[in-house]
């Protein structure tokens, strides 16, 4: 049984352009226990698809089950989840101890119960020597933490988090995915967490969800959308650098890179097609291969990013340490067999009939 659940859910708005499709026909399971990210850029329905399963909003059509028990009724108080928002939303006239307790004062929860919870969660995040300061007296990363308090100090099942960490500089951000991973694992609750950040969701996830437009474009590890991603949309999104993906085209023995004179990287069979090449999986060699023009490089200590173009068309290098190119030099590319990814002319994965086994690859 799934500790979240939705069963073909959408959620849309009628405007004076049209019907806007916020979430569209989605559906996906989240074990108990872990970490669920709802991934994709801006405007693409990941932030609705948490309001709905909050309560938020009303789903216009199916399922939403939370431990097994429909919700889709019901209120977000009638749901067994805390919510942790992007923007803090701390009281400032409170102190970090009222704001962290204000949802089990309104519950009315005895005296005792309240301070014990309240001392478990404060050692939890370190926040012991803080409980009499206003958030105005606090980092950015000290009001996460106090945000993060009221959330688990409810004991809910499932917390969902919206955007968390959006308002904090990158290593602030750094340390609190560690710290947000190890807070989950160390409870054991079932965790949504929304972000328009790959670097985000690969590093903390143990299941990702990557929307598009209202629908879900694949589903499943990071692994799974990293080696295997099943449209060039998931291909450029997952990876820092980017996959490259280039242009096939017909040459003397099979598909050659538009704009090249070859060799062949594919069969004849995969012309009109996509050639996908992870940076990190193409090497440099000397004079075999395929020629690329340099456009820049830039060295960033523990290796260097190789801007190339073969043809028209623009293709990264990512290349341990310093590369000794410049400029207008010409690089000689080759990957291992099994590295390229081929996308049909519809952008979908797909398996090409033979993989070549030529100058381009290296055993």
């Amino acid at each position: 049984m799934s500790a979240i659940g939705a069963e073909h859910v959408s959620k849309h708005w009628s405007t004076a352009e049209g019907v806007v499709r916020a979430v569209d026909d989605a559906s996906f399971a989240f074990k108990a226990g872990t970490l669920n990210v709802l991934l994709g850029p801006s405007g693409c329905g990941k932030s609705t698809t948490l309001r709905l399963i909050a309560g938020l909003e009303g789903a216009d059509s199916g399922r939403i089950t939370i431990g097994g028990r429909d919700v889709t009724g019901l209120p977000p108080a009638k749901r067994s989840i805390a919510m942790v928002f992007q923007s803090y939303a701390l009281f400032p006239h409170l102190t970090v101890a009222e704001n962290i307790v204000f949802g089990l004062r309104v519950r009315k929860l005895a005296r005792a119960e309240l301070e014990q919870r309240l001392t478990r969660v404060a050692d939890l995040l370190g926040l012991g020597a803080l409980l009499q300061r206003k958030p105005s007296q606090l980092s950015g990363g000290q009001q996460q933490r106090v945000a993060l308090g009221r959330a688990i100090i409810a004991e809910a099942p499932v917390c969902l988090m919206d955007e968390p960490l959006s308002n904090l500089d990158a290593q602030l951000r750094a340390e609190m995915r560690v710290e947000i991973r190890a807070l989950q694992r160390k409870l054991g609750i079932t965790m949504v967490y929304v972000t328009h950040d790959q670097v985000e969701a690969m590093s903390m996830a143990d299941h990702v969800v990557l929307m598009r437009a209202g629908t879900i474009e694949q589903d499943g590890t990071p692994v799974d959308l990293y080696e295997r991603p099943a449209s060039t949309f998931v291909a450029r999104f997952i990876g820092t650098p980017p996959m490259n993906l280039l242009k096939l085209a017909a040459g003397s023995d099979g598909a050659v890179i538009e704009g090249s004179d070859g060799p062949a990287v594919l069969d004849a069979g995969c012309i009109g097609g996509t050639l996908g090449l992870r940076p990190e999986h193409i090497a440099l060699a000397f004079e075999q291969g395929l020629r690329a023009a340099v456009e820049s490089v830039e060295y960033l200590g523990g290796d260097s990013l190789v801007a190339c173009r073969v043809g028209a068309q623009a293709l990264s290098v990512r290349a341990p340490g310093s590369v000794g190119l410049a400029r207008g030099d010409t690089a000689w590319l080759t990957w291992a067999a099994g590295a390229e990814h081929y996308f049909g002319p519809d952008g979908r994965h797909a398996q090409p009939a033979s993989r070549r086994q030529g100058v381009t690859q290296l055993a």
